[in-house]
């Protein structure tokens, strides 16, 4: 479980989130809003990306101020951007590099490895330039990188912005066969359908929190 304990995050004396207090302990959570109403920043303070200037932010108990590394190796975080993800030269070598905090023994390693690519289907991009893969596979290379620590929580600022309709439907599937808990930032509201909360930033604060069917019409409003 999360909890988010009247927090409030000011970036260059503006106030980005305002005194949120709220749990979050279902399956699958959507975070929308419009532009500049703190999603990011709110999707950061959730494995300690971002410290709150007020409150505090816990998962399963631990403080993302006080136990950061305990909380990193709960919660995954997926950025927009693979690019600023990937940074081995090779796909296995990139997927190795989430495993180093583990120290895992060679034989294992390897085989974690070959696990993973099998279950993200890129097993055939093992040996291949991650830096020069389409912007779907590149994703999904990021995504794997992140699970392949197995963290109970993934976290995805906004994991499709930069792709095709195709390849961002290719992820957002993948996104919703983990076991594991999983807390989405979109513009793409369609993507939301079947996820058990929808949140709602506004300006900071949350205007609207429930079930996809009676928060996304709220924020999409009467003209849609």
């Amino acid at each position: 479980m999360i909890s988010i304990d009247h927090v409030t995050v000011r970036l260059q004396s503006r106030v980005v989130l305002d005194d949120l207090a709220l749990s979050l302990t279902e399956h699958r959570i959507g975070v929308i809003g419009d532009n500049g109403s703190g999603k990011s920043t709110f999707a950061k303070l959730l494995n300690g990306l971002l410290l709150p200037d007020h409150g505090t932010v816990t998962v399963d108990g631990f403080d993302t101020r006080s136990d950061g590394k305990k909380v990193r190796s709960r919660v995954g975080f997926l950025f927009q951007n693979p690019d600023n993800q990937i940074v081995m030269p090779t796909v296995a070598e990139d997927l190795a590099l989430g495993l180093k905090p583990l120290r895992l023994d060679g034989d294992v390693l390897r085989q974690r490895i070959s696990d993973t690519l099998e279950r993200f289907s890129l097993s055939h991009l093992a040996d291949r330039s991650a830096h020069l893969l389409s912007g779907g596979e590149k994703q999904l290379v990021a995504l794997a990188g992140v699970m392949i620590a197995e963290p109970d929580i993934l976290v995805c600022d906004e994991p499709t912005t930069l792709l095709d309709r195709r390849n961002a439907e290719l992820v957002m599937k993948t996104i919703a066969d983990l076991p594991c808990t999983v807390i989405v930032v979109t513009h793409h509201v369609e993507h939301l359908d079947s996820f058990d909360r929808v949140l709602v930033l506004d300006k900071g604060r949350i205007s609207h929190d429930g079930a996809p069917d009676c928060a996304i019409p709220l924020y999409l409003g009467p003209l849609s």
